[in-house]
């Protein structure tokens, strides 16, 4: 056995070893003059002068260009809409699965009071038969007073935050009808306006 790993270790680490090789010109053959460049065959430049010709469009390639040219503002503006899109789904997505997170470990109590709450909103749609603004306003307002038996804390902050942002609208609102009075139905030779009258 010791002969075997002997006889294959041996070649196989001359394999490893580096040897340089020095080349030098045979003694008896000629001395050949060392080429240019420019001499060699692929670097010729070629006589007579080449001009470039553009080849004729094929039907298919003019009416894939008309295509384009006409899908063009189409495709800008869809990826206009992704561009400011993409964001707001991104943070969807989030919300979605931290809301997974939290149902999957929810607390104590969660579901059955999401059930009275589903519950409430269902008995609001029900007496709202017949009119378009009590199914709008009955069941949102069932499902909130529900919610708001418990989570009163939670209810009281977004009754705040909802009065100031109403407030907010009513204020815009007032202000755009007081403009549009000023504009619409007081003339400036008006005797109650006019300065002199005072």
């Amino acid at each position: 056995m010791f002969k075997v790993i002997q006889r294959s270790v041996g070649p196989a680490s001359l394999s490893l070893l580096t040897f340089r090789v020095y080349a030098s010109p045979k003694k008896d053959s000629p001395h050949k003059t060392s080429v240019k460049v420019n001499e060699l065959s692929l670097y010729s430049v070629p006589e007579g002068q080449s001009k470039y010709v553009e080849e004729p469009r094929t039907p298919l390639e003019e009416s894939i260009s008309h295509l384009r040219h006409y899908c063009e503002p189409y495709t800008s503006w869809c990826q206009e809409m992704y561009s400011q899109t993409k964001p707001r789904m991104q943070s969807l997505v989030q919300w979605g699965l931290g809301s997974y997170e939290y149902l999957q470990n929810a607390p104590p109590g969660f579901f059955p009071r999401l059930g009275v709450i589903g519950f409430a909103g269902i008995v609001g749609l029900l007496l709202a038969r017949g009119s378009k603004i009590k199914k709008l306003v009955y069941p949102p307002g069932f499902m909130g007073l529900a919610a708001s038996l418990y989570y009163p804390q939670q209810a009281i902050v977004f009754v705040q935050v909802s009065g100031e942002k109403l407030y907010d609208w009513g204020l815009r609102g007032y202000i755009v009808v007081e403009d549009l009075w000023k504009e619409n139905f007081q003339k400036p030779g008006n005797v109650k306006n006019s300065p002199g009258n005072k």
